[in-house]
């Protein structure tokens, strides 16, 4: 697996900071880029302090925010350089984590003990927009004799457990 550090993670990478209250940038210490985000390295990882997250040039950084958090807010978050992870590889080390009562779905980075349903991030993407679609509208649930909570349970979580299609498992759960 690539190790990152300073001079390659923002080269189509995947990572999720954590939101950090506490840290002050130094001066003249840090890097500022053309969007205005500052960032600052340290041996373990590197603080970004930034009003945009998502997508981020060609790399996709979620910021694991708190609460109260706005989207355009300037917020700073820390990453470890063992949580980036290539976006354009062909490896699957993705799984797809469903919390049924939020009604949400992300993409998680895959352990090396874990028991987790793998994907290329590519395919984890697809995958995710689906369930949102599922999550979202229901008029597809008329077509089935279980209550609409149930029935998402049990239809997403066999599609975050293999490669088979949305439809594929529709048909087969009939």
């Amino acid at each position: 697996m690539k190790i990152y550090n300073q001079t390659n993670f923002f080269k189509h990478t995947f990572c999720e900071f954590l939101q950090v209250d506490t840290f002050t940038f130094p001066e003249n210490e840090n890097y500022k880029s053309k969007s205005e985000s500052i960032y600052f390295y340290t041996g373990e990882g590197v603080y970004r302090k930034s009003n945009h997250w998502g997508r981020v040039a060609n790399c996709r950084w979620k910021l694991l925010a708190k609460k109260n958090y706005k989207n355009q807010q300037t917020v700073t978050g820390f990453a470890k350089w063992t949580e980036f992870y290539p976006i354009n590889s062909t490896e699957k080390i993705f799984y797809i984590d469903v919390n049924f009562e939020e009604k949400t779905a992300k993409i998680q980075s895959n352990t090396a003990n874990s028991t987790n349903y793998a994907f290329t991030f590519s395919d984890a993407q697809k995958k995710i927009k689906q369930i949102q679609h599922l999550f979202k509208d229901d008029k597809w649930v008329k077509y089935f004799n279980l209550e609409i909570n149930e029935l998402q349970n049990q239809i997403i979580s066999k599609f975050v457990n293999s490669e088979k299609s949305l439809q594929e498992i529709k048909r087969n759960f009939k």
